[in-house]
């Protein structure tokens, strides 16, 4: 006789009865963690250790009994992606339950290739950064963006999308700020939202083509981050890092962090993850009134997961916290230990014990659930409470038809959906549109007449920063003496840090060293040029304006799209997500919760040349 939970015919809330029933606490432990799992060659499974001290696949699963894995680098072909999620689904399938395997996923459709923050596109569409996509304050785009991402998991098997990201960028330095919507909240919510409904039931997309719009089996489940707002870190160091740990809040804006989260909220996302920011100094309303809000990781922080996102938003998702708060680990052969601020004293069981109290349903980056085990073993935690976070873990699984015609993928199918041509060229016309106008030479603005805009056909370019055989429709030259126009592309400034996983993390000063200045000051003083920097952060140009004829920003645009936008072939439509600050200073006095607080800012928040007739851009 079937056992009633793997009847596709009952209610998702008595299938999951009937699973939890007849699950053992090991087994119901497993699915509260979450962690990093390696593709092996070919899309095999990776059942040794990993060089980053990951378990191997069959240990998490098997042994572990884990059934949420956070897949990394993809291979190098679709096909083989889905074949690598196929035999995982195929060993999971093979435990006493054979409860399905939800593979979950940082951003994989831009330019960022950062393990702990998004991943290079590898084989799927390519899209601007979440900062180009708010460039073009196009809620279809991002709609559109998102349904193309949710095509192109669903084909190769990943059903959890670890994004969006809707902190706001009101510390100009922060290492993160380049995966959100940039500083305004209100465009924050609204893209924000759009992204969801793109993910999670194909946006108008969808309904145009006559679905229903509904969460299911055609769903990507989006897990919103990272509440409530990661965006106030002080100095803009990033709480990945000990000294990045504290979250801060002199302008007394908490609850302006919160309003995009109450959008994504409305739109139905599935999932939220606290940040790892420790709270110093916060006095805040959580529900019943202002109060001193305890000095811990938020994930860790009852007041803020239980009584302010579960009891008075409403929330009643799935909430999975940042990776890595409660093990000390070993990542590209240095030490990196647990963030567990404000909680350093306390034992991993311990800070499991806290993480739990605090109302977490899973653990991010984690793989230890013999501390859960050993936690109701002992009396500290009751069964119920783990029976709770394990059912809305379960029902998930159920609504995305992972225990039915959605456990496995389509092989060949993977293959002709991930970078199908309309995909990737809506990418590229998108990376296109996105690209923002700050100067330009043909509107008066510049003095450059070859590097005004549209720039003509057949010109002898020289390009710095763009890839040989990249300039389709023109003439490359090797030195700017031989040039018409020139076009340099610079990277924004940042501090090395490092080494190993903290150098993926572009923080400390905005200003450009001045050998680059110089640079660009001699390349213009020998051919009108046009200057491009990709904004991961917002970069203090200032010391660039004097010699850039035309000078754009963009937030992910590969060099193809650029010219497209350069040219006129796809008309650049983007506008600064955030202020520009006029100086460093600027940006050290301002208040690090406070949006559109630096003094006298270069670019205000809206410019580009496409609005500047509507008094948006200043300079």
């Amino acid at each position: 006789m079937t056992a009633p939970y793997r009847d596709p015919a009952l209610p998702v809330a008595e299938r999951v009865a009937d699973l939890l029933g007849r699950m053992t606490l090991a087994e119901k432990a497993g699915q509260m963690f979450q962690t990093m799992v390696e593709v092996g060659p070919g899309g095999t499974l990776a059942d040794v250790p990993s060089d980053h001290g990951m378990p191997g696949t069959s240990d998490l699963v098997v042994e572990r009994h884990m059934t949420h894995l956070n897949v990394l680098a993809a291979p190098p072909t679709a096909r083989e992606f889905a074949a690598w999620h196929n035999r995982l689904q195929r060993l999971a399938a093979g435990t006493r339950l054979g409860i399905p395997v939800t593979v979950a996923s940082d951003p994989r459709h831009s330019f960022t290739d950062n393990p702990g923050a998004a991943l290079l596109s590898g084989p799927f569409s390519q899209w601007p950064e979440t900062l180009g996509l708010a460039a073009t304050r196009d809620e279809r785009l991002v709609e559109e963006h998102g349904d193309a991402a949710r095509q192109e998991y669903l084909a190769v098997g990943i059903r959890t999308a670890l994004h969006p990201q809707v902190d706001l960028v009101t510390e100009p330095r922060w290492a993160r700020g380049g995966g959100t919507f940039g500083e305004d909240a209100d465009l924050t919510g609204r893209l924000g939202a759009a992204y969801v409904r793109g993910l999670q039931a194909g946006g108008d997309v969808a309904r145009d083509a006559g679905l229903d719009g509904a969460f299911g089996p055609a769903s990507v489940s989006t897990m919103t981050k990272h509440f409530p707002g990661g965006g106030p870190q002080l100095d803009g160091e990033d709480p990945h890092f000990a000294y990045g740990r504290e979250q801060v809040y002199p302008g007394g804006r908490f609850d302006l962090h919160l309003e995009p989260f109450k959008a994504l909220l409305a739109a139905g996302t599935r999932q939220m993850m606290p940040y790892y920011g420790m709270p110093v100094g916060l006095r805040a309303d959580l529900g019943s009134g202002p109060e001193d809000v305890e000095q811990v990781g938020f994930g860790f922080n009852r007041g803020v997961l239980t009584r302010l996102l579960r009891e008075h938003l409403g929330f009643d998702g799935i909430i999975c916290t940042d990776w890595g708060l409660v093990t000390d680990v070993e990542m590209f052969g240095l030490p990196f230990p647990a963030r567990a601020w404000g909680v350093e004293h306390l034992s991993p069981l311990e800070r499991v014990a806290k993480i739990l109290d605090a109302g977490a349903d899973q653990l991010g980056g984690e793989a230890c659930p013999e501390h859960v085990v050993s936690l109701v073993e002992s009396g500290r935690v009751p069964e119920a409470r783990i029976d709770a976070s394990v059912r809305r873990l379960l029902a998930e699984k159920f609504e995305l038809g992972l225990f039915d015609d959605q456990r496995y993928v389509d092989e060949g199918a993977a293959a002709v959906v991930v970078g199908r041509a309309d995909l990737v060229a809506a990418g590229r016309r998108a990376q296109s549109r996105s690209v923002t106008v700050l100067r330009d030479a043909g509107s008066g603005s510049g003095s450059g007449g070859a590097a005004g805009l549209p720039l003509a056909p057949g010109l002898r370019l020289y390009a710095e920063g763009v890839p040989d055989g990249e300039v389709a429709g023109f003439r490359r030259v090797a030195t700017p003496a031989e040039a018409d126009v020139a076009l340099l592309r610079l990277e924004a400034p940042y501090e090395e840090r490092g080494p190993g996983f903290e150098s993926f993390f572009h923080a400390g000063s905005l200003e450009f060293p001045d050998d680059v200045v110089a640079h660009v000051a001699e390349v213009a003083g020998l051919v009108p040029t046009v200057v491009d920097v990709h904004l991961d952060r917002p970069a203090v140009l200032t010391p660039l304006l004097p010699h850039a004829d035309t000078l754009v920003v963009t937030f992910g645009v590969g060099a193809p799209a650029l010219l497209d936008a350069l040219t006129g072939a796809v008309p650049p439509e983007g506008r600064l997500p955030f202020d520009l600050p006029r100086s460093a200073a600027a940006v050290e006095a301002s208040r690090s919760d406070v949006p559109f607080d630096t003094t006298d800012p270069l670019f205000r928040f809206g410019a580009g040349e496409v609005s500047a007739a509507d008094g948006d851009a200043a300079a």
